[in-house]
């Protein structure tokens, strides 16, 4: 279930107090959960235009950020030392990878990259970022085990959605920010859309308390980017190695 910090609108923290007053009633008494500081859903674009080349750089970014030491510090370094992480590839539909996994050492860190690679790829033809945002908030932030100090959905593709949606990316993200999440956005800037994409992640997919967009120059460059933004995400206050906030390190933009 969704449970969020008092920082969120107080319906959500009511809605899911019931709940957890329910589970409570039929097992015999409340059991605590653990908390984290971060419940992190990844959302990777795996449309017609990610062929098997770009999406094992996708993959590869992301393992490689999991088993790099000074992320695995930011990870583990906030109040309870740990955060959650989900995977979520998107297309025509969405599809769970990786359903939740709690990361409160390095090790889990590892274990998580490893279990990555070795997964197996679902793809599709369409670039549906409205679906994957409706299929986040109906299935994934319901679902989360934990109670966390903040939850992100973390946003990658190359592409603006051309589904057609009804209700539109925008109206669907605002859905999100409703029930306290800050959504966040990784535009891969390479082929035809690749001089607007960032202006319509900005305009169509960011939203909530400091959310931001970091582009990668093309899927070559997906690793550093996705490693930038995933050390500002887990960090409990996202500063630049020279001290400025997320609004002024280079790349970053709101």
């Amino acid at each position: 279930m969704l449970l969020l910090d008092r920082s969120v609108r107080p319906v959500v923290i009511a809605v899911a107090a019931a709940l957890l007053m329910q589970a409570g009633a039929r097992g015999g008494g409340v059991q605590p959960l653990r908390r984290v500081d971060t419940a992190l859903i990844l959302a990777v674009d795996v449309s017609n235009s990610v062929d098997a080349r770009r999406y094992r750089l996708q993959v590869e970014g992301i393992a490689g950020a999991l088993e790099d030491p000074s992320v695995q510090a930011a990870l583990l370094g906030g109040a309870h030392g740990s955060i959650a992480i989900s995977i979520v590839l998107w297309a025509d539909r969405p599809h769970l990878l990786v359903p939740w996994v709690r990361i409160a050492s390095a090790a889990d860190a590892v274990a998580l990259a490893t279990r990555l690679r070795g997964l197996v790829r679902q793809g599709g033809e369409f670039t549906c970022v409205a679906q994957m945002m409706r299929f986040v908030a109906d299935k994934i932030t319901p679902q989360i085990p934990v109670q966390a100090t903040r939850v992100i959905l973390d946003v990658s593709g190359d592409g603006r959605d051309n589904c057609n949606p009804v209700p539109a990316s925008p109206s669907t993200r605002d859905e999100l920010v409703a029930i306290g999440l800050t959504i966040n956005g990784l535009p891969i800037l390479e082929g035809d859309q690749a001089a607007t994409l960032a202006g319509w992640y900005r305009e169509n997919v960011i939203g909530g308390p400091g959310s931001f967009i970091l582009p990668a120059e093309g899927f070559k460059d997906f690793g550093r980017a996705f490693r930038q933004k995933f050390m500002t995400e887990v960090s409990v206050f996202p500063r630049a190695p020279g001290g400025s906030a997320v609004a002024g390190v280079p790349g970053f933009t709101r």
